[in-house]
């Protein structure tokens, strides 16, 4: 019972503290269950965060369970998620509530455009650590960057990325472990 209360805080922290969504979340998700309380590797992190970006759905939900389900199975991944959307649920639910009377607040228009760009820094500062982490080097960095272009510039649909990505690496692990028999 304690573990379960320590993943529904821990998650329920990272909930209420995260402002930006999923992305905003990953590197708070990261610093708890890798640094703080080593409940995972930061390999299997990054393996979990590949999953729960895979996956249908919310990406903090898709992590919350998967961490969740790697810490106690299926109740510990419903203790998680119930922990990371709680917050968002109550303070929506606030707003709703609340905001009406002052959306057009010049003062509260600047504070969300004051947020912007702090969101942005809490997506792109552990950036370099993940891609360090996950090996990437200046020859593979070239996918991302073609996959962001792609995407921005060219309007391809990330479902086609992703299709087009496992083809070719279907592809291209048959052909080398056919190569590889061959040689011997």
């Amino acid at each position: 019972m304690q573990q379960y209360l320590q993943i529904f805080l821990t998650f329920f922290k990272i909930g209420a503290f995260t402002i930006g969504g999923g992305y905003a979340m990953i590197p708070i998700i990261q610093e708890e269950v890798v640094g703080r309380r080593k409940w995972i590797a930061q390999e299997e992190f990054l393996d979990l965060l590949a999953l729960a970006q895979s996956a249908p759905g919310v990406l903090a939900a898709n992590t919350a369970i998967f961490v969740g389900y790697k810490m106690r199975g299926i109740r510990g991944a419903i203790t998680a998620t119930l922990g990371a959307a709680l917050p968002s649920f109550i303070i929506i639910l606030l707003i709703a509530i609340f905001f009406s009377n002052y959306k057009d607040n010049p003062t509260v228009e600047a504070i969300f455009k004051g947020i912007r760009p702090a969101v942005v820094a809490l997506i792109a500062a552990p950036l370099y650590k993940m891609a360090k982490s996950a090996k990437i080097t200046y020859r593979t960095a070239i996918i991302p960057i073609a996959t962001a272009l792609l995407i921005w510039l060219v309007r391809i649909s990330p479902i086609w990325i992703i299709l087009i990505t496992i083809v070719s690496t279907v592809a291209y692990i048959y052909f080398r472990d056919k190569d590889e028999q061959k040689q011997l």
